[in-house]
């Protein structure tokens, strides 16, 4: 249904932290044009957490009728309380979004059992095709593979996003659940590597800034011309572990005001980059090509 470079787009901001729509309408041309394959709106990348819902629903809208069918939209819908995930995601759906994204609940740690009927209990509220998201550095709720298999087998759960980094990981899923269910990597450094072992494409933050190189790397990784694809992800290297000098989506930002793309808007508790780290992020950008 949607495969190789999908990015986990920012929310483009003010100085105030109001979203900036004209900034935001001209980013999604600019993703389309470059090759982009599918929109993630209101992720963690999008800074959700700093989202209320109303901002949260009114986003994904805006963001399904600036992309008017072109390529896939995908709603970032994850919540740490179940009835809140359900209500956002029945926002997104309302919304137009082609799937939602949900991220494990985060802070609150719930047991395999609990994940489980977390996940169950959102695909049977809202009809709308749901992919697994794990981050556990980022949410201390790490979703393991023996429940993604018992997820898989739910009509409406039609994938994960796997950003642990992990490749041996990734494999396990993907020879537990079978073919019908599709693994996405979740982190840039790895995903070539798990693309060249079965991995239908990457939910990316690199994308941001670099669209048209991220999606040349997994056309060819996913048409298996390794050397093609090797070549274009080390030159991609640099920026995918940039973009991590600081929690992300600071650097992502920071990046797009140096490409004059955004301006300098992001919501407290995050800062703007550290000045100390601008010149790394400066010289990754130029190895990638997008400076």
């Amino acid at each position: 249904m949607f495969k190789g470079s999908m990015v986990a787009i920012v929310t483009p901001m003010e100085a105030d932290g109001k979203i900036d729509k004209k900034a935001f309408q001209e980013l999604i041309e600019w993703h389309i044009d470059s090759g982009t394959t599918a929109i993630i709106a209101a992720g963690t990348t999008g800074e959700s957490a700093t989202l209320d819902d109303d901002e949260h629903a009114d986003l994904i809208s805006f963001v399904v009728k600036q992309v008017k069918g072109r390529i896939p939209v995908i709603a970032g819908t994850g919540a740490n309380a179940t009835h809140h995930t359900i209500k956002l995601t029945e926002n997104a759906k309302k919304a137009g979004a082609d799937a939602c994204l949900i991220v494990t609940p985060y802070y609150n740690k719930p047991t395999q059992r609990g994940l489980y009927q977390h996940y169950k209990t959102v695909s049977e509220a809202v009809d709308l095709p749901i992919i697994l998201y794990n981050v556990p550095g980022r949410t201390a709720c790490d979703i393991l593979p023996e429940t993604v298999e018992q997820l898989a087998t739910l009509k409406n759960i039609i994938a994960i996003k796997e950003a642990t980094g992990n490749i041996e990981r990734a494999k396990e899923i993907m020879k537990r659940c079978g073919s019908d269910f599709i693994v996405y990597s979740g982190d840039d450094p790895t995903a070539m590597d798990l693309m060249l072992n079965g991995a239908q494409g990457v939910i990316s933050v690199t994308a941001n800034i670099a669209p048209k190189k991220m999606q040349e790397m997994c056309e060819a990784a996913l048409s298996g011309d390794q050397n093609r694809a090797r070549q274009l992800n080390e030159e991609l290297m640099p920026l995918h572990k940039k973009l991590f000098l600081e929690s992300n989506p600071i650097p992502a930002k920071w990046a797009l005001y140096e490409l004059g793309k955004i301006k300098e808007g992001i919501r407290l508790p995050l800062l703007l980059l550290d000045k100390q780290y601008h010149q790394q992020l400066k010289e990754a950008m130029q190895q990638a090509g997008v400076s």
